[in-house]
């Protein structure tokens, strides 16, 4: 962790005194920080970054040059109403990433969590909530009101749709467009519009789950998605399955929630 605890401010930036920034904030050459901007101790803002608010941004995060965020949101339904931007602690923002804000009809807030990297060029739309541990590699795009899970990756220039979830540990493949929702743990490639592919069994290995916790996945993965089962039946069988895992109830439970078709 950083243990700076004096604040710095280049001459060139421009931060308005409304505001609020921790001990240890690092303001590069000609950033512009705004009025109800709140950022952490020990966060790193680059040059050229705006950060428009209201915005509250947590503890050692690093945001890189050029970096847009706290805009308004891209809808026309917003009317300059109050909306806002919540981001955690630990986050890696790249260069030329966009955040936006909520709107009102979308619940007034987009939220990014903790420890993710948001590489170059990658856009966040108002109102999606994303969570720990992600990885969006460059030029990924949400579109609005999208909800992403823990520990989701979006390979290059992926592309997820207005509403849709993608659930924990899902991998989204390069220049995927996601236009339904995908359960945790799999893993989608695409085609004309992308299908799923398989379970993400490396991500999954990777961060420790074990022998039992994969084959009942993969068993729930089979039930939903090969054969001609209709959705009913495979919702069926996956509810035996999850009656000894975990895993399969919060696949079995991601489902039942969609409002969007399922991608199948």
């Amino acid at each position: 962790m950083n243990t700076r605890t004096a604040t710095q401010i280049h001459p060139t930036a421009v931060v308005h005194p409304g505001a609020v920034l921790g001990a240890g904030v690092h303001i590069g050459p000609y950033a512009v920080i705004g009025d109800e901007v709140s950022i952490g101790d020990n966060t790193r803002i680059g040059p050229h970054c705006t950060i428009e608010g209201p915005t509250r941004i947590g503890c050692d995060n690093v945001f890189h040059g050029h970096a847009a965020i706290g805009g308004e949101p891209q809808d026309k339904k917003y009317h300059g109403e109050r909306v806002e931007l919540e981001i955690g602690d630990g986050n890696s923002i790249r260069e030329f990433v966009t955040i936006n804000r909520g709107t009102g009809e979308g619940g007034g807030i987009t939220r990014l969590g903790h420890r993710n990297w948001i590489l170059a060029y990658c856009h966040i739309a108002h109102d999606c909530i994303v969570g720990d541990d992600c990885i969006f590699s460059n030029n990924a795009t949400l579109a609005g009101h999208v909800v992403v899970g823990n520990q989701v990756i979006l390979s290059g220039f992926a592309g997820v749709h207005q509403f849709c979830r993608i659930g924990n540990h899902a991998f989204i493949g390069m220049g995927a467009f996601v236009n339904g929702d995908v359960p945790p743990f799999l893993m989608v490639a695409q085609e004309k519009y992308s299908r799923p592919r398989g379970i993400n069994l490396e991500g999954l290995k990777r961060r420790g789950f074990d022998t039992a916790r994969i084959s009942a996945i993969k068993r729930a993965y089979r039930a939903l998605y090969m054969g001609d089962t209709k959705l009913e039946e495979a919702k069926a069988e996956l509810a035996e399955i999850a009656a000894t895992s975990e895993d399969v109830r919060a696949f079995l439970d991601f489902i039942e929630a969609g409002e969007r078709p399922l991608l199948r």
